[in-house]
């Protein structure tokens, strides 16, 4: 389960550009992006939300909406993360031991852009992969890396259906959550970090990336697209959250986990054809679940 603006923008969920670029990591910490002052008074003046009845619908539609989201574009939207082991790694230093097999769970895997380039990268490595959309799963399981003996796929919902009935409590090293907690909706958050954190060894830890606040995408939607605060419906009807980092610290200690980084990285993307060069904001975090 990801995303960003949908299929119909041209920016992909990672973040990483399906039409331009991403600039350099302009800088990386705990202040959020400065904005102009056409840009606040856009958020001041979008104060309409989206209706009480619509609100109920797209929360009872989104596993129907996601799985639309993939019948459109099978595998073809996202990019296969190569990043991250290069910006996540811990993924090779939270072994205890260089031949210490990780066991990890990817929360919300879409097709695989994730699972598979670590598997081909890490030989020594079992992967836990599970996704909101049965179609999504599917995908991965068709998909010729896919290997029951190293990865098992399986639909999940994060905020009811408990882990534990596939991934044994307590057996994880990490797991990831990458753009998918600001896809569920903010009063539902909870139950998605402590489902994980039934999942994850004393001492393991959650790698995350995702939305932050004030990102470019957040200043796109129209008015008429506002379910809360931070939050926004995109016209496929799945929906997006901005998290400040005081915002998700506050999340993950009340589902009890240690804060051991939680910054912002500000990026921008340019586009050379259309002349254009617009801010990116990224929460990028690592907790533990305390021994």
């Amino acid at each position: 389960m990801r995303g960003e603006c949908g299929p119909e923008h041209p920016y992909s969920a990672e973040g990483e550009e399906t039409l331009t670029a991403l600039g350099p990591v302009h800088c990386t910490g705990s202040s959020e992006r400065p904005l102009s002052e056409e840009e606040r008074e856009k958020l001041r003046s979008d104060r309409v939300l989206v209706s009480d009845f619509k609100q109920q619908k797209f929360e009872l539609e989104a596993q129907k909406n996601w799985d639309l989201f993939y019948k459109r574009n099978s595998t073809n939207f996202f990019k296969d993360r190569r990043w991250t082991t290069r910006e996540f790694d811990e993924l090779k230093a939270c072994r205890e031991f260089e031949a210490q097999k990780l066991v990890m769970l990817e929360a919300g895997c879409g097709v695989g852009n994730c699972i598979f380039p670590l598997l081909e990268e890490d030989l020594n490595i079992f992967i836990y992969a599970c996704d909101f959309s049965p179609r999504a799963v599917e995908f991965v399981k068709q998909n010729p890396l896919y290997c029951p003996e190293r990865c098992q796929a399986f639909q999940c919902d994060l905020t009811k259906d408990d882990l534990r009935a596939t991934v044994p409590e307590a057996s994880l090293d990490v797991a990831t959550l990458i753009f998918v907690l600001s896809a569920i909706h903010p009063d539902k958050m909870q139950q998605a970090l402590e489902n994980i954190y039934k999942v994850l060894k004393p001492g393991g830890i959650v790698l995350f990336r995702d939305y932050g606040l004030y990102d470019h995408a957040m200043l796109r939607f129209k008015s008429g697209s506002k379910l809360g605060e931070n939050f926004y419906v995109r016209q496929d009807g799945t929906r997006s959250f901005f998290f400040s980092k005081e915002y998700l610290a506050s999340l993950f200690h009340q589902g009890g986990f240690q804060t051991l980084v939680n910054e912002y990285v500000l990026r921008e993307t340019v586009n050379k054809k259309e002349g254009l060069c617009v801010p990116r904001v990224f929460l990028q975090s690592k907790f533990c679940k305390c021994e």
